[in-house]
């Protein structure tokens, strides 16, 4: 069971994710979280790193459906003016926003991959849907209400996988 809350990578930040890198692994798609994945989860906007990055993979030919939890005037009002596809009101780790975000885009299971801040939502999300994962250092460690109750529950479940031998990245990311 805990081997669905290990994600295929881990990186510091999203702008760590090159879509050369992606395109190697057949990737045509991103769904990736907002809060604390894209900007900080109280920010409103996009910051123009953001901005650089959505373009960047439009670029390149990799969609980017951004799935959240958050409600629908929060994340429609941070995805329109990026001009990108959205799923609010998510309930990750549920597998239905996956399986839309994928019909949406219109390409194949192996060519989408799920980026985020959780482990309890956005990689055991994507790893039950059968999707390749990152993990992304959250952005400020500060945290709504829920989300401060599941990095209790993802700081217990990366020291197991830590002292399994697990995951070979190093500590230190604020978890």
């Amino acid at each position: 069971m805990l081997k669905h809350f290990l994600p295929n990578e881990h990186v510091q930040s999203i702008q760590d994710i090159d879509p050369e890198s992606l395109k190697e692994k057949g990737i045509k798609g991103i769904i990736t979280d907002l809060d604390n994945t894209l900007v900080a989860w109280d920010e409103p906007d996009a910051t123009e790193e953001i901005v650089s990055w959505f373009r960047l993979m439009n670029h390149h030919g990799i969609q980017v459906t951004i799935a959240s939890n958050n409600n629908e005037n929060r994340v429609k009002l941070f995805s329109e003016p990026l001009n990108t596809s959205f799923i609010h009101s998510a309930r990750k780790p549920l597998s239905r926003a996956f399986k839309r975000a994928r019909k949406d885009m219109n390409i194949q299971t192996n060519e989408i991959v799920v980026v985020g801040d959780q482990l309890m939502t956005d990689v055991l999300g994507g790893n039950v849907a059968g999707l390749y994962t990152i993990l992304v250092v959250p952005i400020v460690e500060t945290d709504g209400f829920w989300t401060r109750f599941n990095r209790k529950i993802e700081r217990r479940i990366l020291n197991w996988m830590k002292r399994k031998g697990k995951i070979t990245w190093e500590e230190g990311n604020g978890r």
